[in-house]
């Protein structure tokens, strides 16, 4: 068989065993072949491309594999759960880093090139890849508390944003050799690089830490656009496809988060939600509560027919997922029925509290969605809350709160909600939570951790 056209049934393999690999993820039972398969398509599609080009050196193309393995496979493995937003973060900015690379390089071959596709595409190319490579820094600086998760913002700041995007815009024609200046070509596009990075910065700071699991699901967006226009630069299909296939599951991605917050994806980008600025914390927590502790938490959960764990990210802080389940088995010995109630912004990330559920081995078929288990809160005995905080807030009703109409799980209306927690801190949105102080609540304060060992022991004595 003719060399080309196994390589074009090669990449038409990849492009094949990318899609369904995508198709696979969609459901938490499937999501390990998925992501599996989605991994041998990108194998595939390097060796085949790196066979196909005329490589200059194959020692560096290896020891470069190797070190990005390495580095790789310690990270994923070394990571915590809870850090696992920042990882995102980051792989976004180096995907779209290497993809302005590739475009960059491309113009420094053929500097001028002209207003013709391959220069619009480098252009473009370079723009995505470098606002993503420097938001995503930003955002992984927000969510690592290496800089305020609070928005930056200044006077006017979506105005000068704005004439920084035309400037840029202005730079990409000049650097194309249209505008007819009389600088370089190489020098406008360096400028055009530089003012696209600060751009990257420019329109995350404003963006506060409650909404940066959306944003980093966007840039996510914008690196497989960017490794799409990469494609289209040095004319691989295969890159093309998987590209266009992570910016379209992307943005559909950023589009059900914004749903869950009941946002449009315009108020993320320049309302400046998610810190605490404006809010006054002195008043957090100086309501009086209902406390108990792990043996009065026991009784609660142990002699009702119906029990709804609505896991947070205090769970996923404490690790306390292995021992939440020995729980829920212990409850389920006594004939209670348990089940999960996920809402779809938990967490730090989409499907957090799926992955964490999953680490425990807990049913797929024990884990509700907020559309399908909101109606059942009403008849449901006891409610227990596992770190959880915003996604569980009545404020959400009150037209006047920073969270008003966000979709939240209706945990109030059960006949007794249990909260396990460090303490009255608020979440990311940074206000109080009105379910602390109202009367069927009961707050179990504590690591999520060692409580969740000390309710496992009561419930085992439970007569």
């Amino acid at each position: 068989m003719n060399s080309e056209i196994l390589i074009e049934l090669t990449y038409l393999a990849s492009a094949v065993l990318f899609v369904v690999g995508l198709k696979r993820l969609q459901s938490p039972a499937t999501a390990r072949a998925g992501n599996a398969l989605a991994s041998l398509a990108m194998l595939l599609a390097i060796v085949t491309t790196l066979v196909d080009t005329q490589i200059l050196s194959w020692t560096g193309i290896l020891v470069g594999a190797a070190v990005g393995g390495i580095i790789g496979g310690i990270a994923a493995r070394r990571v915590a759960m809870t850090d696992m937003p920042q990882l995102v973060g980051i792989f976004n900015g180096f995907g779209g880093g290497a993809s302005a690379l590739v475009a960059i390089a491309e113009f420094a071959a053929n500097p001028g090139i002209g207003m013709g596709s391959t220069g619009v595409t480098i252009m473009i190319g370079t723009l995505i890849g470098a606002v993503t490579f420097t938001g995503s820094f930003i955002a992984f600086a927000k969510l690592q508390g290496l800089m305020t998760g609070n928005p930056i913002t200044f006077p006017g700041q979506n105005w000068f944003n704005l004439v920084v995007f035309l400037g840029i815009l202005f730079l990409s024609v000049a650097s194309l050799g249209v505008a007819g200046l009389a600088a370089e070509p190489i020098v406008l596009f360096m400028v055009f690089l530089g003012a696209a990075l600060v751009l990257g910065i420019l329109i995350v700071i404003p963006i506060g830490g409650a909404d940066m699991p959306v944003v980093i699901s966007l840039l996510n967006s914008y690196s497989g656009l960017a490794a799409s226009a990469a494609g289209f630069v040095i004319g691989n299909m295969v890159l093309i496809i998987s590209g266009a296939l992570v910016g379209a599951s992307g943005l559909i991605l950023t589009q059900l988060m914004c749903k869950g917050m009941n946002r449009s994806l315009a108020n993320v980008a320049f309302g400046g939600f998610g810190g605490s600025a404006g809010v006054d914390r002195a008043q957090i927590g100086k309501r009086p509560v209902r406390s108990a502790d792990a043996e009065a938490v026991a009784a609660e959960l142990g002699y009702v027919n119906s029990v709804v764990v609505v896991p947070g990210y205090g769970l996923a802080v404490a690790q306390a997922q292995h021992e939440l389940r020995k729980v829920a088995d212990l409850l389920e010995e006594r004939g209670v029925d348990v089940k999960y109630a996920i809402h779809p912004v938990a967490g730090r990330m989409p499907g957090h509290m799926n992955v964490l559920l999953a680490e425990a081995d807990v049913s797929y078929d024990k884990l509700f969605d907020l559309d399908e288990i909101n109606a059942d809160f009403a008849s449901t005995d006891a409610v227990l809350i596992v770190g959880a905080n915003d996604v569980v807030n009545p404020a959400a009703r009150d037209p006047q709160s920073i969270i008003a109409g966000m979709p939240i799980l209706d945990v109030d209306a059960a006949r007794r909600v249990i909260v396990m927690k460090r303490s009255l801190s608020p979440g990311f949105a940074g206000i109080d939570n009105d379910l602390f102080y109202l009367d069927n609540t009961l707050m179990f304060f504590g690591d999520a951790k060692d409580s969740m060992a000390s309710l496992v022991r009561e419930v085992r004595d439970l007569g």
